[in-house]
């Protein structure tokens, strides 16, 4: 699946929402499905990784455990930053993942 891309400028300070969310609860098995949690999973903790140049401000689980939302700033315009959300879930055994976007700096 192809990264999601945003376009931020370098002055501006914005979040940015990971969807983990069951879509579907599982009853949709088409590739365009794409569900992550499995119905009643939530997600436990997380951490944002990002490249060096953009700075993350804060993150947090919100929306009943179900999402990650990620304050950026910073940034150098023309420079393309990868940011990565590793998630652990509430499963036993935890399903750990890595979900990343793209952040292009551009002077709006």
């Amino acid at each position: 699946m192809a990264l999601k891309r945003y376009k931020k400028d370098p002055d501006a300070v914005l979040d940015y929402t990971f969807d983990f969310a069951a879509l579907t609860n599982g009853s949709d098995t088409s590739p365009q499905a794409a569900d992550y949690l499995q119905a009643g999973e939530k997600l436990a903790n997380h951490q944002i990784v990002a490249d060096s140049g953009i700075t993350v401000d804060s993150s947090s689980i919100v929306d009943n455990a179900t999402r990650v939302v990620v304050w950026l700033s910073g940034g150098t315009p023309g420079t393309s930053y990868t940011v990565t959300c590793r998630t652990t879930t509430d499963n036993t055994p935890p399903r750990v993942d890595d979900h990343s976007i793209i952040v292009k700096i551009v002077e709006k």
